[in-house]
């Protein structure tokens, strides 16, 4: 990465001065009620977090070579190689539908029945591919099963099972899946006790162990507890950050635990670490998010007596800031700013911006720079880009702009994806185009992209407040035949638009 001159701050301190509206969300357009989720763009905290990975990380590899080192012999590396060898050997129908028949053996209820031995009937060759198949689709319906203990007791039955076979051990990943499992369930204890057979049996803890921790522990309260354990622990395999906190503000910022980032950030330099560019990110985030601006302005007066230079993520950051605050003139002058010093904006930087701006109803701003400035700086819009642009014209009942956006980035060969055809049937609907709706829902799955819950819930809430009960039972319908979400059907039913 260049080495960046440091970011003249005064033209940050000028353009946005002393008061940051709150509000900070995430790529979403708020004034329709929609998280970023429901319109598939991510958040800050996702690419501030994605920036405290190295660039060519591999995750399956950690788990491979975590797994590999962990009990210390050649054993367990030998049956790794043979279970890869012949999980390639089975095919995806023949593991998918053994995996079909195990869960059925678990899902049984008579008393009668020895669950373990009638596993050892059905002599499956128990591999990698085989326990994650089934660790996953119990951890699916464990996620809306109201019996979420019965799923945990089954998940945790087949976790021993399976780990007793011949030629096969448990990896880090599969005690990754049972403890998401686990957090589902809210055990917490099991969860503590599978974190430390997994420690006894050799295998690291690492970043993603830290993460379902915190995601699970953080709602019971026991956030702080679960970070000093791993800044104390020396079996936190920490890989590929740089030292162990900036493991931990990563699993932070990833669950918006923006108070528990400020502690970690001062544990961390009573040990004695130097803030890096990766933990600057993180706190700048947090302070934002908590409104902490004075300390904020602070930590970018910290950065540049420290030498610390602003990289991508940081701009991005900032950008994000003077688009929610409706200064389109000053996200320009730090967009040229940012050229000068070598760090040219990418179409991340502008559609940061452009969804900021879209947010704060400044749809003339959002247009220069998606049809000029984007061009000038050399960068061409993706789907997300154009997704958030047609979003934002959506919001602004600029329906036949957004259509217009929809057939330009079909013409120039950008894939819709889920969350743009989500956008574009949530304007046909408001427009009244029923027809065109439905029809695009179609269109979408003719396609080969499948509508989420949130396609479906959209427009059969808006068919419903338009009186077309008749539609929206048709599209109901469509979905449960489909197979798609049948155990969210009284949602939709239930929801009304406000």
């Amino acid at each position: 990465m260049p080495h960046y001159s440091r970011l003249s701050f005064h033209v940050v301190y000028s353009s946005f001065g002393q008061r940051v509206i709150h509000g900070f969300c995430c790529f979403s357009s708020s004034s329709v009620g929609e998280s970023f989720v429901a319109n598939g763009l991510g958040s800050i905290e996702y690419h501030l977090s994605e920036s405290l990975k190295t660039p060519n990380f591999d995750h399956s590899l950690e788990e491979k070579l975590s797994s590999h080192s962990s009990h210390g012999g050649n054993e367990l590396i030998k049956g790794h190689f043979q279970q890869n060898v012949s999980s390639r050997k089975c095919t995806a129908g023949d593991f998918r539908s053994e995996a079909q028949k195990i869960l059925e053996i678990l899902h049984q209820d008579a008393p009668e029945l020895d669950k373990k031995v009638a596993l050892d009937d059905l002599q499956v060759r128990v591999t990698g591919l085989l326990v994650r198949e089934v660790l996953l689709k119990i951890l699916r319906i464990t996620s809306y099963d109201e019996n979420k203990k019965h799923c945990s007791k089954i998940g945790c039955m087949f976790f021993q099972w399976s780990g007793l076979q011949e030629k096969y051990a448990h990896t880090t990943y599969s005690y990754h899946l049972m403890m998401q499992i686990l957090s589902e369930a809210g055990e917490f204890k099991s969860m503590w006790e599978l974190v430390d057979e997994m420690i006894e049996n050799g295998y690291p803890t690492t970043a993603r162990t830290f993460n379902i921790l915190i995601c699970a522990c953080g709602n019971a309260g026991l956030a702080r507890k679960v970070v000093q354990r791993f800044i104390k622990t020396k079996q936190f395999n920490y890989r590929p950050f740089k030292h162990s906190f900036n493991a931990i503000l990563h699993g932070l910022l990833a669950v918006n635990n923006y108070k528990l980032i400020e502690w970690v950030y001062q544990q961390m330099l009573f040990e004695g670490h130097s803030p890096d560019i990766l933990a600057y990110n993180a706190l700048l985030c947090a302070k934002y998010r908590l409104r902490k601006l004075c300390h904020f302005h602070r930590l970018l007066d910290e950065m540049e007596r420290n030498g610390v230079s602003p990289d991508f993520h940081t701009f991005n950051l900032l950008l994000h800031i003077l688009g929610r605050e409706n200064k389109p003139h000053a996200a320009l002058n730090l967009l040229n700013h940012m050229k000068d010093i070598g760090c040219d904006p990418s179409v991340l930087h502008f559609t940061t911006l452009i969804d900021g701006l879209s947010r704060a109803g400044n749809l003339n701003s959002c247009k220069y720079f998606f049809y000029e400035k984007m061009r000038q700086c050399g960068c061409l819009p993706d789907v997300v880009c154009y997704t958030v642009m047609i979003t934002g014209c959506i919001v602004a009942k600029e329906f036949s702009k957004a259509e217009e956006l929809f057939a330009e980035m079909v013409n120039y060969g950008q894939l819709p994806n889920v969350f743009t055809y989500n956008s574009m049937i949530r304007g046909l609907c408001m427009s009244g185009k029923f027809d065109e709706a439905c029809a695009m829902l179609e269109e979408m799955e003719s396609k080969g992209c499948n509508p989420n819950f949130l396609v479906y819930r959209s427009l059969v809430s808006h068919l419903q407040n338009a009186g077309e009960l008749t539609r929206a039972h048709q599209v109901i319908r469509q979905m449960v035949v489909k197979g798609r979400y049948t155990h969210l059907v009284p949602r939709i039913t239930r929801y009304r638009r406000r």
